[in-house]
């Protein structure tokens, strides 16, 4: 029961889907359990996966053997996904462009990152993000459809959701948390570092998912994937290590995306070599 009330939490905290009234009382809260409940984030991916998956399924069903059926699920994916996680992911991606894009001390790096405004830099990383993730999922639909047909890459959406979302424990593991402690959002999930109990969790909840890329039969393919999560996420930790000397929730939410873009452009690789 107390991790089922932890991963609610996690879906709480991490998307819109609603937990309210009585299960929300059930559910309870503390900033212990808030802590907890991070370990959950790929759980959560699930969640998100899983919608992302039904919207591709429901365009490709829907529009069959068209030339705009790859971009338009692919859109309409982006959007579902949005909406899903209220962009939450996103908005720590322009937080990290607007306070690291330029050479700013560390102390004011962090008050950029907490403004509510996007600047240049934000809107810059946001954009071409979303287009390139846009861009990538309508190739892998479009290609992954010769070798295999559309089920194989709504698999790969499902599952890189949920992978991607264990790199930002990673990131708590290794980092101290660094945020302005007055005004953030993020502090009872990431003011305190990940246990390995918590990591392991977190792992448990990817290894469905690594076992569905293994089904697809190409392991060399899944090794592909990890290495481009984990090369990612090691080089993250470097940079935020170096300019902040720490993370914020921000930085989590910027490696969650780098994460997925990372994966997505390994497996367009991937399949370029097998074209």
């Amino acid at each position: 029961m107390p991790a089922l009330r932890h991963f609610l939490l996690a879906v709480q905290f991490f998307s819109r889907i609603p937990v309210t009234g009585r299960l929300a009382a059930w559910v309870g809260w503390s900033a212990d359990m808030q802590r907890a409940s991070a370990a959950h984030l790929p759980g959560v991916g699930w969640l998100v996966g899983l919608w992302a998956a039904l919207l591709m399924g429901a365009v490709c069903w829907l529009m069959p053997n068209t030339p705009w059926t790859p971009l338009l699920a692919a859109v309409l994916s982006t959007v579902g996904t949005l909406w899903l996680t209220g962009g939450f992911h996103e908005d720590g991606l322009a937080d990290v462009a607007d306070g690291l894009g330029g050479f700013v001390p560390p102390e004011r790096a962090l008050e950029i990152m907490k403004d509510s405004r996007v600047g240049a830099y934000g809107v810059m990383a946001l954009v071409m993000a979303l287009l390139t993730k846009v861009a990538l999922i309508a190739v892998l639909l479009s290609a992954m459809q010769t070798f295999w047909g559309p089920v194989p890459i709504l698999v790969l959406v499902c599952c890189i959701h949920v992978l991607s979302r264990f790199a930002p424990l990673v990131l708590m593991r290794c980092l101290p948390h660094v945020g302005l402690a007055v005004s953030s959002k993020t502090l009872h999930v990431a003011g305190q570092q990940i246990s390995w109990q918590g990591l392991l969790v977190g792992g448990l909840w990817c290894l469905p998912a690594i076992g569905l890329l293994l089904w697809l039969g190409i392991y060399s393919f899944v090794l592909s994937l990890l290495a481009a999560m984990a090369v990612t996420t090691w080089l993250l930790q470097r940079w935020f290590k170096k300019r902040l000397s720490g993370i914020t929730g921000d930085c989590l939410g910027a490696c969650q995306q780098l994460s997925e873009l990372a994966m997505l452009l390994a497996t367009a690789l991937y399949l370029g070599h097998l074209l």
